[in-house]
């Protein structure tokens, strides 16, 4: 995708973010954006162990760099209405410089099976994790920004064994977790072209190099799309895949909340509440998003300061940045302290903040636009999520809608906060296509 100048691009990223209406892709028309073919020229479809650790020097100079963070003054509101609120922030770095321990992070990532292969040019990153039972069902799992493997590695136990887990047996899955290009362990793009359509056709290529004919997918965040995009691309062995971010707003419902106009009339009760939490989102929440997708080469600030880089990375959604701060207020939720460090410290020694950023630079499709997916789709609805997708909007963008389950708790890292849930919807959401 070539750079434009000034307001034109701004104009344009603020369209294909938000808005299928606004952007002009028609739902039937999205199929012929998306390559029908792509042919994977690498000299070697080798697959190769992977392993990562940080030396001592490491650790030390990210301490020693947390240390010497140079405070701004604090916000002059008593909420987070002006962002990430100070206290937060240094609650976080005090934890991050002297109790938290990486070493934790990395002994759980290095008792999983890794791997790299090379697919069109890239070194990708994979967990694969076997199930023992032979008929177990593949899956490919993709995380978002600003996520990473890590957020979905809760998964791998209660869907690779289920019966450990409260589930059958026969319920089980193999479990692939690949690193997005220009994610933790992945190669990081050289050259433009790496968006989320060639994500989902790298992501069928992986599966076939791994040998799975018939497998299944699942994704939130960029993952979403991403999965999207696989169900319109539909390449053989793809049996459906499931979302907890679905891609299912109408065009008019969309063009309204991006407007910032009135909920038009004749929404049900949960119609309206999803419209506000659009209207929301697209005018108080997205800055971030338009800063990576219009400069993200700006932000040297997150290769170069921890502290810099665990802001920017927490003040994702207002619902998770509240969650995390109640966590580091001492209370118990979904995530830990550690598990909010282990992923901002994985984005630190990989320093991949600007190269995960460049993502939003280089997509083109509107997250939330239905995408014409004729093939079986599972949906997980959280209530927390940017927008709680009601049914009825589901049922019209999703032909094949298979399985629908909304949940009274949970957020936008469902496999992170939810991981329960999230593996119980999966085993059941994909039960039908098993046979």
């Amino acid at each position: 995708m070539r750079p434009q100048r000034g307001s034109e691009r701004v104009d344009q990223t603020r369209r294909r973010l938000l808005s299928a209406a606004v952007i002009g892709i028609a739902a039937a028309g999205v199929a012929s954006l998306l390559p029908r073919h792509m042919a994977w020229a690498d000299a070697s479809e080798e697959i190769r162990p992977f392993h990562f650790k940080v030396t001592d020097e490491q650790l030390a100079d990210l301490r020693q760099r947390i240390a010497a963070t140079r405070w701004p003054e604090q916000e002059t509101v008593a909420d987070a209405s002006q962002g990430v609120q100070r206290a937060t922030m240094q609650k976080l770095a005090r934890y991050w410089a002297t109790d938290y321990d990486w070493r934790k992070a990395e002994s759980r990532l290095s008792a999983l099976p890794q791997f790299v292969t090379t697919i069109d040019g890239l070194d990708i990153h994979f967990i694969h994790v076997r199930s023992k039972n032979p008929n177990a069902l593949p899956i490919i799992i993709t995380h978002g920004w600003p996520g990473s493997v890590l957020e979905e590695i809760k998964l791998i136990g209660p869907l690779t064994d289920p019966a450990a887990h409260g589930g059958k047996a026969e319920d089980s899955f193999d479990v692939v977790i690949p690193s997005m290009p220009g994610y933790g362990f992945s190669g990081k793009p050289t050259s433009a072209g790496w968006g989320p359509e060639r994500i989902a056709s790298a992501w069928a290529e992986l599966m076939k190099r791994l040998g799975y004919s018939r497998y299944v997918a699942q994704g939130g965040d960029w993952g979403a799309l991403v999965v999207a995009l696989m169900g319109v691309q539909a390449p053989p062995g793809l049996l459906g895949i499931h979302t907890n971010m679905p891609a299912a707003v109408p065009p008019e419902i969309d063009k309204a909340a991006f407007a910032g106009a009135p909920a038009p009339a004749g929404l049900s009760a949960e119609e309206r509440h999803a419209y506000d939490q659009l209207s929301f989102f697209y005018t108080r929440g997205l800055a971030y998003a338009l800063e990576m997708a219009n400069r993200p080469q700006t932000l040297y600030g997150l290769a170069d300061s921890p502290v810099g880089l665990a802001a920017w990375m927490i003040d994702h959604d207002i619902r998770s940045y509240e969650l995390i701060a109640r966590v580091f207020d001492g209370e118990t939720e979904g995530l830990t302290r550690d598990d909010i460090l282990d992923n901002i410290t994985l984005y630190w020694f990989t320093n991949t903040g600007v190269s995960s950023a460049r993502l939003y630079w280089e997509n083109k499709f509107a997250f939330f636009a239905p995408k014409n997916i004729t093939i079986p789709v599972a949906v997980s609805v959280f209530p927390d999520e940017l927008y709680a997708a009601p049914r009825s909007w589901l049922e019209k963008a999703y032909p094949k809608l298979i399985y629908y389950n909304k949940h009274d708790k949970g957020g936008h890292f469902a496999g992170w906060e939810q991981p329960q849930l999230l593996s119980e919807d999966l085993r059941a959401g994909f039960r039908p296509l098993r046979q």
